[in-house]
């Protein structure tokens, strides 16, 4: 597929979000923002509010306080399909593929959904499999291929929606270190290529230390660092809430 030249710069914008669960504060004063073309790396202990923090700019869980923008446009309350048609796609920690459906008809899917009809549907699918290396799996059902191209699918099936940003949600969970590298470079190259910015989450401090030229870093809901790898690596409240002495 061809990088999507058209596409101006836009911005995402987290300013102050909050999300509290029974006055326990899951997300506490969380801001950043990410520009397309950027790769941001969100990292922190399990229970840091990662993921609640996706799930909140995302639009599966209201927030409690704060805003979410695409550029000028606030998506904070809005259902997870008017999100989406905003611009913020994601994938899921847990694979979420449609077993029945083959590889190329999981993708298809993600297209017809943001309005495109079947046949451009179809044109863009093949096109995303051909980009992650899946072509030639196209036909197959999503349940009958290997645990690392399932996880390919989720990725060209969220780049399906013509996203300004994409959030990806453990996208290295269950690789081993060769898929590992290999996804790394597939991720490293979506950017440019599409013109989205990309956030990461990920336990996977090698992937995110290369991957990443920014990092934001959770812990217990807030944001205790934000900064380079180096500088993150080097911040003693991350290195005692999280990292240890192993990176």
């Amino acid at each position: 597929m061809e990088p999507h030249e058209d596409k101006q710069l836009s911005t995402l914008a987290v300013s102050h979000l909050c999300k509290s669960f029974a006055g326990l504060k899951a997300v506490d004063d969380v801001s950043f923002t990410v520009r397309t073309g950027d790769i941001l790396g969100l990292i922190g202990p399990n229970g840091s509010g990662k993921t609640t923090l996706v799930n909140v700019i995302t639009g599966l869980l209201p927030a409690t306080s704060g805003t979410v923008h695409v550029d000028d446009y606030e998506t904070t309350g809005r259902k997870p399909h008017r999100v989406a048609r905003a611009g913020i796609s994601r994938t899921f920690q847990t694979i979420r593929l449609f077993d029945e459906l083959t590889v190329l008809e999981n993708v298809e899917v993600a297209s017809v959904s943001m309005g495109n009809p079947r046949s451009k549907a179809s044109v863009v699918a093949r096109d995303l499999l051909d980009d992650v290396g899946l072509a030639e799996w196209a036909g197959v059902l999503g349940s009958e291929i290997p645990f690392g191209h399932q996880r390919k699918v989720e990725i060209a099936r969220a780049l399906a929606m013509a996203p300004k940003f994409l959030f990806l949600d453990e996208p290295a969970a269950g690789l081993n270190e060769e898929e590992s590298d290999a996804l790394m470079v597939l991720l490293r190259g979506i950017p440019a290529r599409y013109s989205v910015g990309l956030i990461v989450i990920e336990h996977d401090m090698r992937l995110m230390m290369n991957l990443c030229p920014r990092l934001h870093v959770l812990n217990y809901g807030k944001t205790i660092a934000e900064g380079t790898p180096a500088e993150v690596r080097a911040n003693e409240e991350v290195v005692t809430a999280y990292l240890g002495s192993a990176v």
